[in-house]
């Protein structure tokens, strides 16, 4: 069985694990997360759809009061959202589900609707600029990323039909967008006076991706730890380690100094884990790259000699290395 919102491959143990009958509607309906001791957890809604809910229900209550909306999202599922929305205005409330710490849970975004030639989007208060480059836009532009923009312009478009109107102008506003900001990552990034309006894939997965402290701390305090190096790496690791405290480490692998005694895994995708173990991997193989060399030959001997430095370096500490799609290309406990 495959998650539809990360693409996961769900093994049948898992499924056995979770001792639900309802498991697997639960999972291809995308609001929730299957872990590897077969725990459950809710996924939350992006800002991206809870603006795209608030957009659809302000043009359609143009021409009905409306309690819900169909919002899809970029991972290909529509979800249904509650709203309150009459006479061109509507709200909609973002839902953090299991994650304990979204800052946003609670939040409500509006809009405000009017009919119009051709449907345009407005971003009003609340709503952060963009004031450093290498972010979701341009200098100066609202802070709303590419998907979420696609995924709100559908919503509204949807709307329009649905209305029969040919168009309608609409009006995005966080009244509370300022201040809730304050205590998000924008202001360090370079996104100012509100909030970002964000999603790759339309859902917040339950857990923490932000460190609240720093990252050497973290790894010197925690008994139960999975180290990793990227989204991908800490979006699976919670799913296989539900039991540990997942840390984002970035390239910072020179940190992992693992106190003796502790439960604790390195797990991620292997290009960075296996050019740091040993830099010189690549020499004489022929191969631009570790992906490229693991693609065409996963038994590479330069491979296995990496994994026994890693083993040297880091003693005590499982090692998991992961494909793209989450499946284990290789573990160092697996006979454990």
């Amino acid at each position: 069985m495959i998650d539809p919102v990360t693409g996961f491959r769900i093994p049948e143990e898992w499924l056995r694990r979770s001792a639900r009958s309802d498991i697997r509607e639960r999972i291809e309906s995308g609001m929730w997360v299957l872990l590897s001791n077969g725990k459950v957890l809710r996924r939350g809604l992006t800002t991206g759809t809870t603006a795209s809910a608030a957009c659809k229900g302000a043009v359609l209550s143009l021409v009905k009061d409306v309690d819900e909306v169909d919002v899809w999202t970029p991972s290909g599922i529509t979800v249904r959202v509650k709203v309150e929305a009459c006479s061109g205005r509507c709200a909609a409330q973002k839902d953090a589900g299991d994650h304990s710490s979204d800052i946003t849970h609670g939040m409500k975004i509006f809009a405000s609707a009017s009919p119009s030639e051709r449907s345009e989007l407005i971003a009003g208060e609340g709503i952060g600029k963009i004031c450093r480059g290498g972010l979701s836009s341009d200098i100066g532009k609202p802070a709303i990323s590419r998907s979420a923009r696609a995924q709100i312009m559908r919503a509204i478009e949807e709307g329009v039909a649905e209305a029969g109107l040919s168009g309608a102008m609409v009006r995005l506003y966080v009244p509370d967008g300022r201040s809730i900001a304050l205590r998000t990552l924008n202001p360090g990034v370079g996104v100012e006076g509100g909030i970002s309006i964000l999603g790759s894939t339309g859902f917040v997965e339950p857990w923490n991706e932000h460190l609240e402290d720093s990252i050497s701390e973290s790894l010197s305090v925690l008994d139960r730890v999975v180290a990793t190096t990227g989204r991908t790496g800490l979006r699976y690791s919670r799913m296989l380690f539900p039991d540990h405290t997942a840390v984002l480490i970035g390239s910072k692998l020179d940190l992992l100094r693992m106190r003796a005694g502790r439960d604790t895994v390195l797990c991620g995708l292997p290009g960075l884990i296996l050019r740091w173990a040993a830099p010189e991997i690549l020499n004489g193989t022929g191969y631009a790259t570790v992906a490229e060399m693991i693609e065409r030959e996963p038994d590479h001997p330069a491979i296995a000699r990496a994994l026994e430095h890693l083993e040297e370096v880091l003693p005590g500490t499982r090692i998991v290395l992961i494909n793209r799609d989450g499946s284990i290309y290789r573990d160092s406990g697996a006979s454990a």
